[in-house]
């Protein structure tokens, strides 16, 4: 008997779909790789692609069901996680980071907007950078596009400098906080929906920051488990809804 099984969908939720049924099993009991997450094309009509994931079956599952649930567990303690580390990293080290940090910043920003101040805070092993004033829409972007990419510059300039790795936040008019907020209520939303059709669903491509947000938001719900798939800082977050046990009459 073959060890793993493809199947195809429009999406990975349809794939998935296509699995379960083919191996009558429930949604959080497979193993699975995503192969490909599919294309739309263009308009719907060229370069279409289906979804694929690849699932484990027979004695591949049986033989690394629990090697898989630790590494799936370590996976996502590590994402959910991955930004409260580096609470070891040396006083003297953090001190030059945030003064080498906040002048690349300093003028990072000035070639955005101007009339802007800039705090500086330790916040669990990190360093947070507060703009305050100056042209806050333009600094934070479209989705705070524009924000995630100067937070990623100055990340890299400070870790550049030092062999230690120094996780760095940049906020601009408390706008972390409301992104904060509003994928927590996304989360929820979509862990109901998840519950009600019983099927997985997935939130598009997240930074490791905002899974984070999700996974610790989601990490209580008895009815729904979090796992992020794919390669890379952009990861899809999928939700399932966890396998109602029948209660004994």
């Amino acid at each position: 008997m073959n060890e793993y099984a493809e199947f195809e969908g429009k999406n990975v939720e349809k794939a998935l779909e296509k699995a379960c049924e083919a191996l009558n099993q429930a949604p959080d009991q497979l193993n699975y790789d995503v192969v490909s997450y599919g294309s739309s094309g263009i308009f719907g009509l060229v370069g279409v692609k289906k979804a694929k994931i690849r699932v484990k079956t027979g004695q591949a599952v049986a033989s690394q069901i629990e090697d898989d649930a630790k590494v799936e567990a370590r996976s996502l303690v590590e994402d959910a996680f991955e930004d409260e580390e580096g609470d070891s990293t040396d006083d003297g080290l953090l001190d030059k980071a945030i003064v080498d940090g906040r002048q690349a910043l300093q003028r990072l920003v000035s070639f955005i907007s101007e009339d802007f101040k800039i705090e500086s805070e330790r916040r669990n092993g990190r360093i947070l950078f507060k703009v305050e004033g100056g042209d806050s829409a333009l600094l934070i972007g479209k989705r705070g596009q524009t924000l995630e990419a100067i937070q990623y510059l100055i990340e890299k300039m400070i870790n550049k400098q030092t062999d230690a790795r120094i996780r760095v936040l940049v906020d601009v008019e408390g706008y972390l906080g409301a992104r904060k907020s509003d994928l927590q209520r996304l989360a929820s939303k979509m862990a109901e929906k998840a519950q009600k059709l019983s099927k997985p669903v997935t939130i598009g491509q997240m930074n490791a920051y905002d899974r984070r947000i999700v996974h610790l938001h989601l990490k209580d719900n008895p009815s729904v488990r979090t796992q992020s798939v794919g390669e890379g800082y952009y990861r899809k977050l999928i939700i399932f809804p966890k396998k109602r046990r029948r209660s004994k009459s």
